[in-house]
């Protein structure tokens, strides 16, 4: 902030103190807008308030998202507060959405962090009469939400399994690395890597392993599994986190020539593994598209318009041979 000149004369600030202490008066004899927010807006509506709730902090996937969500409110007239737990778990994310509950906002868009335990807190946020947003992730019964935003993740799960296939035509053993069961999103791509396996004889499927969501573990998991199956010529990475673990896993086990990898997501991390030749391929999600999405069903939603109740969105394959041209707009964003 630029400093105020000090030349104004004793008369002009009692006139200026003056009319200060007017508009304040007059401030605070108006009501406070319902549902959060600011003051009125120059078209005289007051902002409704949005809080958007990341499956976990400092992940370039939901700060993405967020990027969306900030853009489509701005025009959509909400204020948006973004909260999120340093892990992707459910004993972290219920104290969030129990407080967002407490306040009371317009609208809630969230990534849950498991389909079972956090069905209660986000009834609890709709019966409030809080618009709920699923995005990303969902819940055994999404029933509870206006809307549900996500990726296609069979189909994502699939498109990772024919990446492979392009890369060891010939067949052999395959591994899933993933984050947890109960979570949505990455056990549909599981199942569609999964059930693309089991259509093809050449190859066989070693099953699903989880990180937790810890690049560390991804990591131990994939040397572990390479030396009890060392002929494993290929690896998929359910989400941001193991891809970047699994990556690091081959090279450690010096298998980088032998072991294609197609990892979920497109981060800073996974580009960079893209690029060295670490990961061949990355199936990245358009998590600024489920942000935007999000925003219009809530304010549907709340203007009593019509809503779609599941929307998905699609992906794109990124590769050397993509990653500078066609599919740059792709990649995450690591800030707005």
């Amino acid at each position: 902030m630029r400093s105020i000149k000090r030349n104004v004369t004793a008369a002009a600030a009692a006139v200026l103190a003056a009319g200060l202490l007017a508009a304040c008066g007059a401030a605070e004899q108006q009501p406070a807008p319902a549902g959060g927010g600011g003051g009125a807006t120059a078209g005289g509506a007051a902002p409704r308030s949005l809080v958007f709730v990341q499956g976990v902090a400092g992940d370039e996937f939901y700060i993405s998202m967020q990027c969306g969500i900030e853009a489509a409110a701005k025009a959509a007239n909400f204020t948006v507060d973004v909260q999120g737990a340093e892990k992707f778990d459910p004993t972290l994310q219920k104290p969030i959405i129990d407080s967002v509950v407490a306040k009371k906002p317009a609208a809630l868009l969230v990534a849950p962090t498991d389909v079972t335990a956090m069905q209660a807190p986000l009834k609890a946020a709709a019966d409030a009469g809080i618009k709920v947003v699923l995005v990303d992730t969902t819940l055994e019964d999404p029933s509870i939400a206006v809307s549900e935003v996500a990726s296609d993740n069979e189909g994502g799960g699939k498109a990772a399994f024919d990446a492979l296939k392009q890369l060891n035509p010939n067949g052999g053993k395959v591994l899933v690395i993933s984050v947890d069961p109960g979570i949505s999103t990455t056990d549909a791509r599981a199942k569609g890597f999964q059930d693309a396996v089991a259509a093809d004889s050449s190859f066989q499927f070693l099953g699903v392993q989880y990180s937790h969501n810890e690049p560390a573990e991804a990591a131990q998991l994939v040397t572990a599994a390479l030396q009890k199956d060392p002929d494993i010529v290929g690896i998929f990475a359910a989400n941001l986190f193991s891809a970047e673990g699994t990556a690091t896993g081959v090279r450690q086990a010096g298998k980088q020539e032998q072991v294609k990898i197609v990892g979920f997501d497109a981060g800073p991390a996974q580009v960079k593994q893209l690029k060295e030749g670490t990961v061949q391929a990355l199936i990245a999600q358009q998590p600024a598209k489920i942000g935007e999405d999000g925003v219009a069903q809530a304010a549907a939603a709340l203007d009593g318009k019509p809503v779609e109740k599941k929307i998905q969105t699609g992906f794109t394959i990124i590769t050397q041979q993509n990653v500078d041209g066609d599919g740059q707009a792709a990649l995450y964003k690591s800030s707005c």
